[in-house]
């Protein structure tokens, strides 16, 4: 289970996989971040989903809704709502790792809307999503909050390309995507997303390791991390880190004990920024290619619907 770990920490730049962050605790955590006055990410998103996205949804008419990373599905309700323009009978499948959480979210949709078939998913959503096949179509797959961004290079293809083989001709694939800074949009606007003053991203980020004590019997010492996040203009993304202040050793199931420097940093995400040139290129490689695309007036943030080629 925890291959991963051990891979990362024994990497020269000693990363964790960013699934780590979501157990019920830290998914509680950024539903917090997303509420925050710097984090543009999630007010913008659903503006957009407001208009013009719903109008697509209308048009499209799906029967069942696919949520790769679900989370709270508090966004999700407007599509839901967009559904329910086109048939009575919807079907909406959240996909994600954190179970208790996503249960909870199931249960409290249920209650809210009785005509709704909830079918929770708890996996991670880059495995098989040979589920789709149970669902009545057509079926409209979303991706939101820019969780693409966390999936560098041929990931970011991999996880598209198993959506892809998930889809029937019919089937559309809804992407929203974080924006590079531009005429719009300074790199401070972006990294104050991802340092808030009342520090609640700070606790997301060492909530992994808190997590990884629990569930896997790891002693890191959380008081000696603190938290950096930053945006590498050449790479085109955001980094987030968790930096070591004391030097302390940890031991790792099923490995020998990693040695961790004081000064020496962790790092725990990867959040990539987008052109739609990029974006375009990355779909194309999955076999989607973009039917509407729309953005902000400010250019801080992306909605693209694919189809299959």
């Amino acid at each position: 289970m925890f291959e991963d770990v051990r891979w990362g920490l024994s990497q020269p730049q000693k990363q964790l996989p960013s699934k780590y962050f979501y157990d019920t605790r830290g998914s509680e955590l950024f539903e917090a971040i997303t509420e925050l006055p710097e984090y543009y990410l999630t007010r913008t998103e659903t503006a957009l989903l407001k208009t013009p996205v719903s109008g697509w949804v209308t048009e499209m008419a799906p029967a069942s809704l696919v949520e790769l990373g679900a989370g709270s599905a508090r966004k999700t309700r407007i599509l839901l709502a967009a559904m329910a323009h086109g048939t009575a009978e919807r079907t909406y499948a959240p996909v994600d790792v954190a179970g208790d959480f996503l249960l909870a979210t199931a249960e409290a949709l249920r209650l809210e809307d009785p005509s709704l078939d909830v079918r929770p998913q708890v996996m991670d959503i880059t495995r098989n999503l040979k589920f789709v096949g149970e669902l009545p179509g057509p079926v409209l797959f979303a991706l939101l909050g820019s969780t693409i961004g966390n999936f560098v290079g041929e990931s970011a293809q991999g996880l598209l390309s198993n959506v892809r083989s998930a889809m029937g001709e019919s089937d559309l694939f809804l992407l929203g995507a974080d924006l590079r800074p531009g005429a719009g949009k300074s790199i401070e606007r972006l990294e104050a997303a991802y340092n808030d003053t009342q520090g609640v991203t700070a606790e997301f980020n060492l909530n992994m390791l808190r997590a990884l004590n629990r569930d896997a019997g790891m002693n890191f010492d959380l008081a000696a991390f603190r938290h950096r996040a930053f945006y590498d203009e050449e790479e085109g993304r955001i980094e987030m880190h968790l930096v070591a202040e004391n030097a302390q050793d940890v031991h790792v199931p099923g490995a020998d004990v990693v040695h961790i420097g004081a000064g020496e940093s962790i790092r725990t995400e990867l959040s990539c920024k987008y052109e739609r040139p990029l974006l375009t290129r990355i779909l194309e490689s999955a076999c989607l290619e973009i039917v509407r695309w729309c953005t902000d007036e400010e250019g801080l943030y992306a909605m693209a619907l694919a189809s299959p080629v």
